[in-house]
């Protein structure tokens, strides 16, 4: 197995083109496989100490998955899965080898809240200070206030261009979501006079075309900038609980449902293709209510 683990890797990285981190990923994980076999002496070849992949059965492979729910997370046994799914399909693809993984079924992912901050802590983050006055301040404040302004994704802010932003509307043309797909956006007023004051701060002239979002060189701002400026403003905000620019996304659709939005608009506005996908932001509402009625009824 040994042997076919090595060649399938190598299969993957030239072949499938895949990124060097996932094919160490399910190197590593194919590795852990032929471990577990190997301590449980199942599907060994003649000479008992190497595994025979002809030999593996759908059973061998329940067993670690077993194994593995009782010692890592839902999301990495789902990836080890999907590893020995990949190398079982290349064999069944290359040599027309029975594929013992076939009909295996992921374990359902771990369905986890979003982490949202209240109200007054967004504030908080607002105003924090972390660079003094200048143009780094400006930004900075600048992306605070769309993140949460419009529950953009960090990708798609800093995408954007100045052309992307209708002032007269108050409205924000993303472009780079998910699908490609298109959407208007609306965004407030807060969020538009911290953009104008950023564009006045800015370092070089600013173009239509060019990006909103820039470092003090002037070149487009990356997401990994992007999220070490918030985690920056949290730890200067003095705010405990930990967040990313995704979860001032999380923030902006929670408190949107909190003052009454619809599930539906929301879904527009954040570009979710499933209303489904929205809906996990009811479940945050709900916690929030009955943490309200627990505190608030005398007979709760």
């Amino acid at each position: 197995m040994l042997a076919e683990i090595e060649s399938f890797a190598t299969a993957l990285a030239q072949a499938s083109r895949a990124a060097p981190n996932t094919v160490q990923n399910y190197r590593r994980d194919l590795l852990s496989f032929r471990h577990f076999l190997l301590d449980r002496r199942a599907a060994l070849d003649p000479s008992g100490h190497e595994v025979a992949c002809k030999s593996i059965e759908a059973d061998n492979i329940r067993d670690y998955l077993a194994y593995q729910m009782k010692r890592a997370k839902r999301s990495t046994v789902q990836r080890r899965l999907s590893a020995i799914k990949a190398f079982f399909r290349h064999r069944e693809l290359r040599d027309g080898a029975v594929n013992p993984a076939r009909e295996l079924r992921s374990p359902r992912g771990e369905r986890r809240l979003p982490v949202v901050l209240s109200q007054a802590e967004v504030v908080q983050l607002v105003e924090a200070e972390t660079n003094g006055a200048g143009p780094a301040s400006a930004r900075d404040r600048a992306i605070i206030e769309t993140l949460y302004s419009s529950g953009l994704r960090v990708s798609e802010l800093v995408g954007l261009n100045w052309r992307d932003l209708d002032e007269e509307l108050g409205m924000v043309m993303v472009r780079s979501g998910k699908g490609n797909k298109d959407r208007l956006v609306p965004i407030g007023e807060p969020a538009l006079d911290a953009l104008k004051a950023w564009r006045r701060e800015m370092p070089i002239a600013w173009e239509p075309d060019g990006p909103i979002l820039t470092n003090l060189r002037g070149g487009r701002l990356t997401s990994r900038s992007v999220e070490n400026i918030v985690a920056r403003r949290i730890a200067a905000a003095g705010v405990r609980t930990k967040i990313t620019p995704h979860g001032l996304r999380h923030c902006f659709a929670t408190h949107l449902l909190d003052r009454g939005a619809d599930l539906r608009s929301i879904q527009e506005m954040l570009g979710h293709a499933s209303l489904a996908t929205t809906q996990r932001y009811t479940h945050v509402s709900i916690n929030r209510l009955k943490q309200v009625y627990d505190r608030a009824h005398p007979r709760a």
